[in-house]
């Protein structure tokens, strides 16, 4: 097999719309503690030439991972794909441990932000709320075993075949549902 002509090292940056620069880069700061690294600012679109000025930041995420943001003043509003439901599409961060994402949590809410969770999937827990976008960002902790993750890797391809016949769940990693359920009943 021959080796792919495309070599990625990593996500250089993942870039989003709000609604103020400032605002974003001063909640990131606070609520995450994301460091603000780099702006541009352009009157012209550099890709396409058009005329359309923007404010462009970059704030850092932890391990070399970027969170980038646009603010398009000539813009009409910002809006979100009113198809998807507002849980799917979200910013996910990885924190060290179920001890630290408590942690986060009451930091979160001490800021008066309204936060879901945490919820378990079974290999790992998250928390859920808003940023001043409207965005959802999701905190994270792995707790699934090396065997789980591994397990999950062996289903992974007999799920998604399964899922493109027939679009329903397929109930290969049921057992994830279970270590839930019992953490949940353990806990009463």
């Amino acid at each position: 097999m021959s080796e792919h002509p495309v070599k990625l090292g990593g996500i250089h940056h993942a870039a989003y719309r709000c609604k103020d620069a400032k605002e974003t880069v001063e909640w990131y700061g606070r609520v995450l503690g994301m460091g603000y690294t780099t702006a541009f600012a352009e009157d012209h679109v550099p890709s396409t030439g058009e005329y359309d000025p923007y404010m462009h930041v970059f704030l850092d995420a932890g391990n070399g991972n970027v969170l980038a943001f646009f603010e398009l003043p000539n813009q009409k509003d910002m809006g979100r794909d009113e198809n998807t439901p507002a849980w799917v599409q979200h910013l996910a961060f990885k924190v060290p441990d179920e001890e630290a994402l408590l942690a986060a949590k009451a930091h979160v809410e001490s800021e008066g932000i309204e936060v879901l969770g945490p919820t378990h999937h079974g290999i790992f827990k998250s928390i859920y709320f808003f940023d001043p976008n409207g965005h959802r960002v999701e905190l994270a902790a792995d707790i699934g075993t090396d065997e789980q993750y591994a397990e999950l890797a062996r289903v992974a391809p007999l799920m998604l075949e399964e899922w493109s016949q027939t679009k329903k769940a397929p109930r290969h990693a049921d057992w994830l549902h279970e270590i839930a359920r019992e953490e949940h009943a353990a806990k009463g």
